[in-house]
C-alpha cells in the first residue's frame, strides 16, 4: 500500500521517498552470495521487493515508466533523515498502535516545522496514534485513508482529530482533490471510519443471509452486482479479491472495536463465521491461492470453467446460471424503475434484495452521526470507495423514503429517530429548493450542497432547455456558459450502456457545432460524461455495409470521419477535446481531430482496428505519422526509422495506452496537450483551455505538406520484420496482410524517396487500404466474432 501511494504521488508529478524497515535476517540466496546484513542491497531488500510488487501489479499502479523515476527507495535506519526533507509524511505500517506511536516519536524528532504527518490506518483511532506528541505536531497530524488501489479508487477519507488545525484539513483536502484527483470525504475518528464500517457490516449481513436461506454464490453475485448498481464482482467474487483471511481478520478487529454497536454480532454469526473458518483451514483464501468462493477447473476438452462453492456442503461444484422472473423482466429497465421493482418482487430475488438492502440502508442511518452527520459524505464514500452507482441515502430516496421506512418498521427494524425527523420536515434525504440542491444533515436540517466551480454537471446543466442548442439520439450541442459550446456524445449500445460509438448521426452535429461556434461562441469542447469518451466507430453498421458490398457507404463514412479534422481545425475558434476512459478507434480519431486535447488521467487511448482485420482509416494512421514521425523528420533526426517502426508497431499491435501519460509516450497526445487528474474537473478544464486559447489570439490551423512519407526503403524494412514474425509463427497469414497494409500507409506507399506530402495523400491511402480489407472474408469473420463475444479472433 505504501508503494502504491508513492506511485500515486509520482503519477501526479510529485517526487516521493519510499522507506521500509531493513531485514533482520538473510535469505538463503543472500547467504550463498556471501552478503551480510550491513550490505546496502540487503538493507533495502524489503523496500525493493515492495516496490517491484507494486510495479508488476495488474492493473498498473504507475502511469508510465517515467513516473517510477520519481520514487527514491530507502530504509528506515539508513535513510530516515529523508523524512526531515518531506512536506507530507504518510505512515503506512502494520496495524499496531504501539508501533505507529513509536514511529510518530521518531518522526517528531526530525520533521521540519509545518510539515504534514498523516496515518493511512484503516481502523485504529487517529487521535491515539499521536496522543503523546507535542501540540504543534498534533496540529499538523490527521488521518488520510487511501483506498486500494489508490490510483483507481477515488475515495480518500480525511480524518481530523480535535487537535488538527482546520486550515490543514482544508489544505490537504484541496491538494488531494486538485493535484491527486481524489474524492475527499471528511470522516469522524471512529472505528473503520465510514466506508469500511458500512461496507463490511453490509457484506457480512449479505453472506450470512445467503448461507442461512439457501442462496447460491452465483445467485448472490448476480443480485448484488450491476443489477443494483454495484461492481460486477458482486459479493463473493469481491470477497475472493480481498482475501478470505483478510475478511476474517477485519471481522475480528471490527467486533472488538465496536462494543457499542448491536450490529457487530453479525460478525460472529454462526453461518458467516463457520464458512470463513473452514475456508481458512483449507487454505481457500480467494484469488491469492486460486481457490475461494470460486475456483477454476478444466472441463471436457480442457475448457476453462469456474465452479462455485456450495455454501451448504462447502464443496465446489458447477452451478447452473441463476434465473429469476423479476430479474428477467426488470434487468434492462432504468435504475429508477428497476430497483423499486426488484425489492417489491414476490420471488426469491425480491425477498433477498429487500432483506439485505433494507438492512444496509438502516445500518447506514444507524451509524450517523457517529461516523458523520452528513448523508452526502456516506453516499460519496460508498460510491468513490466501493464503486456503488448509488449511495445508501440516494438509494433510499429512489425507493421512496416513506414507503421503505414503513416496510422496515413492519419487519421489526428500528429506524433511527433522525430519519423520521427528516421525513416530517421534507420527506427525502436530498431535495431541490429554490434551484439549490440540498441534503438533510443530522442535527442541522437541510443544508445547501456546495457547488464545485471546477465541476460541470451536464445532466443538471441540460435541465435548462435553453442551453440545448441542437441534438439527436447520438449527440447534442450544449451551451456550457462563458461563450463556450459543448458537443456531447450520448450514443448507447442496445443494452443501454453509453459507450458513445461514433455513428452517422453524429456528423451533422459536428457541422452544426462549427456553424454555431463561428457565429455565437468563443470556442468548442468535445466531450461527455458517459461511461467512456467513445469506444470507437459503429462496427455493426460498417460490417453490414461490407457484407452487402455497399463500398460507397463505407467510403463515405470514412471520408466524414477523416474530414472532421479539416472541419474542426479550419474553424476560426479553438476546439478542444476532453477524452476519458475508453477512447478507441474512431473515438481516438475524433479526439485527435481537435486543436488540442485535455485528457483525464485515466484515459485509455488507442487504435485497435487491426484486431478486427482492418486499419485506422478515420485519420488515425495519418495522425500518428503527423504527430510522431513528422516532427522527427523536420529536425532531420538520424534515427527516423525508429519513429517509423514505433508508429507501425503501435498500430499493427493495437497498443492501447493504459493512462493519458502513456498516450503521450505512444504519440496520441502531444506536448501541447495536458492531463487532468480529477475527472470531475475535466470539462471545466477543457472549457478553460478553450478560453485561454481564444484570449491569446487563436488562429486556425492551415494544413500544408506536413506529413513525412518515409517511402519504399523504410517500407521494405517493415516488410522484412513482418515476414520474420510470420516465419516465427507469431502472426497468421491474415495478420501479415493487415500489417503490410498498415506499413504501406505509414510509409506513404512505395515512393522512390522520402518526401513531404499533404494530409489528403495519406487519408486516401487509409481509405483504399481499409476498403480492400473490409472485403476480406477473414476480416468479416473477425468482426462478427467480436460483436458476438466481445473478444478478438485470431484467424
Amino acid at each position: 500500500m505504501g508503494a502504491s501511494i508513492a506511485a500515486l504521488m509520482a503519477n501526479a508529478g510529485i517526487p516521493a521517498y519510499l522507506l521500509d524497515i531493513p531485514p533482520s535476517s538473510l535469505t538463503p540466496q543472500e547467504q550463498s552470495q556471501g552478503l551480510t546484513l550491513s550490505d546496502p542491497v540487503v538493507r533495502n531488500r524489503i523496500v525493493n521487493e515492495g516496490f517491484e510488487r507494486m510495479r508488476k501489479a495488474k492493473p498498473e499502479n504507475l502511469f508510465n515508466e517515467d513516473a517510477a523515476k520519481l520514487i527514491r527507495l530507502g530504509n528506515t535506519e539508513d535513510h530516515f533523515h529523508w523524512v526531515g526533507e518531506a512536506d507530507w509524511i504518510i505512515e503506512v505500517i502494520v496495524e499496531r498502535l504501539d508501533l505507529k506511536q513509536a514511529l510518530m516519536a521518531r518522526i517528531e524528532a526530525i520533521r521540519k516545522p509545518d510539515s504534514v504527518v498523516s496515518s493511512n490506518t484503516s481502523g485504529l483511532p487517529i487521535a491515539a496514534i499521536a496522543a503523546s506528541r507535542g501540540e504543534e505536531f498534533r496540529a499538523h497530524f490527521l488521518g488520510t485513508h487511501f483506498f486500494n488501489p489508490p490510483r483507481y479508487l477515488k475515495l480518500l477519507e480525511v480524518i481530523p482529530t480535535a487537535d488538527t488545525d482546520p486550515k490543514l484539513v482544508a489544505d490537504i483536502s484541496h491538494f488531494a482533490e486538485e493535484v491527486l484527483g481524489k474524492g475527499v470525504v471528511i470522516a469522524n475518528d471512529t472505528p473503520n471510519f465510514i466506508g469500511n464500517r458500512l461496507a463490511f457490516i453490509a457484506s457480512a449481513q449479505t453472506i450470512e443471509s445467503a448461507i442461512s436461506n439457501g442462496y447460491t454464490v452465483s445467485e448472490v453475485d448476480l443480485l448484488t452486482g450491476p443489477l443494483i448498481g454495484r461492481p460486477k464482482t458482486g459479493t463473493f467474487r469481491l470477497a475472493d479479491l480481498v482475501g478470505i483471511d483478510v475478511l476474517a481478520h477485519v471481522a475480528g478487529n471490527l467486533y472488538d472495536l465496536l462494543p457499542h454497536d448491536s450490529e457487530r454480532e453479525i460478525l460472529r454469526a454462526p453461518a458467516f463465521s463457520n464458512v470463513l473458518a473452514t475456508m481458512i483451514e483449507r487454505n481457500w483464501l480467494g484469488n491469492k491461492t486460486k481457490v475461494g468462493f470460486s475456483k477454476e477447473v478444466r472441463g471436457e476438452g480442457g475448457q476453462k470453467e469456474y465452479w462455485s462453492l456450495n455454501l451448504q456442503t462447502l464443496e465446489h461444484e458447477s452451478q447452473p446460471k441463476p434465473r429469476f422472473d423479476s430479474v428477467g423482466k426488470l434487468k434492462d429497465r432504468p435504475m429508477a424503475e428497476r430497483l423499486p421493482g426488484l425489492v417489491a418482487a414476490e420471488d426469491r430475488a425480491g425477498e433477498f434484495l429487500w432483506f439485505t438492502l433494507s438492512r444496509t440502508l438502516n445500518y447506514a442511518a444507524a451509524i450517523m452521526p457517529e461516523v458523520s452527520n452528513d448523508p452526502l459524505a456516506v453516499d460519496n464514500a460508498m460510491k468513490w470507495g466501493f464503486q456503488w452507482e448509488l449511495g445508501p441515502f440516494e438509494m433510499w430516496d429512489m425507493l421512496g423514503v416513506a414507503e421503505t421506512t414503513a416496510r422496515m418498521e413492519a419487519d421489526g427494524l428500528a429506524v433511527p429517530t433522525w430519519v423520521k425527523e427528516m421525513m416530517n420536515a421534507g420527506g427525502s434525504f436530498y431535495r431541490q429548493q429554490n434551484g439549490r440542491a440540498q441534503r438533510w444533515m443530522v442535527g442541522e436540517g437541510y443544508v445547501d450542497i456546495a457547488s464545485d466551480p471546477k465541476s460541470i454537471n451536464l445532466k443538471l446543466w441540460k435541465q435548462d432547455k435553453n442551453r440545448v442548442i441542437a441534438g439527436n439520439s447520438s449527440a447534442s450541442l450544449v451551451d456550457i456558459g462563458d461563450g463556450v459550446a459543448l458537443l456531447e456524445f450520448h450514443a448507447k449500445t442496445p443494452g443501454g450502456r453509453e459507450m458513445n460509438a461514433v455513428d452517422p448521426d453524429m456528423f451533422p452535429l459536428f457541422e452544426k457545432a462549427v456553424e454555431c461556434v463561428e457565429s455565437d461562441f468563443e470556442g468548442l469542447v468535445i466531450g461527455n460524461q458517459g461511461e467512456h469518451f467513445s469506444a470507437g466507430a459503429n462496427i455493426f453498421v460498417m460490417l453490414v455495409a461490407a457484407q452487402q458490398q455497399q463500398w460507397d457507404q463505407i467510403d463515405d463514412m470514412g471520408k466524414k470521419l477523416q474530414g472532421l479534422r479539416r472541419i474542426l481545425t479550419r474553424c476560426s475558434r479553438p476546439v478542444v477535446s476532453a477524452p476519458f476512459g475508453m477512447t478507441l478507434g474512431g473515438g481516438a480519431e475524433v479526439a485527435m481531430a481537435a486543436d488540442r486535447i485535455v485528457a483525464a488521467a485515466e484515459t485509455y487511448m488507442g487504435l485497435p482496428e487491426v484486431g478486427l482485420g482492418i486499419l485506422p482509416a478515420g485519420g488515425g494512421t495519418k495522425e500518428l505519422v503527423r504527430r510522431v514521425i513528422s516532427p522527427a523528420a523536420r529536425i532531420e533526426h538520424p534515427g527516423i526509422d525508429k519513429y517509423v517502426q514505433h508508429v507501425s508497431l503501435t498500430i499493427a499491435t493495437a497498443k492501447i495506452a493504459t493512462s493519458a501519460a502513456q498516450a503521450f509516450d505512444l504519440g496520441f497526445l502531444t506536448p501541447c496537450d495536458r492531463i487532468v487528474m480529477n475527472k470531475e474537473h475535466l470539462l471545466a478544464e477543457a472549457k478553460a483551455e478553450v478560453l485561454a486559447m481564444a484570449s491569446t489570439g487563436y488562429r486556425p490551423y492551415l494544413p500544408s505538406q506536413n506529413c513525412y512519407a518515409a517511402g519504399r526503403d523504410a517500407l521494405a524494412t517493415l516488410y522484412v520484420y513482418i515476414d520474420l514474425q510470420r516465419a516465427a509463427g507469431y502472426i497468421s497469414d491474415h495478420d501479415v496482410k493487415v500489417a503490410r497494409k498498415v506499413a504501406y500507409v505509414v510509409c506513404g506507399g512505395d515512393l522512390s524517396a522520402p518526401q513531404w506530402v499533404d494530409e489528403d495523400y495519406l487519408l486516401d491511402l487509409e481509405r483504399e487500404a481499409v476498403l480492400s480489407l473490409f472485403g476480406e472474408p477473414l476480416t468479416q469473420a473477425r468482426m462478427w466474432h467480436f460483436l458476438q463475444t466481445n473478444k478478438p479472433l485470431r484467424n
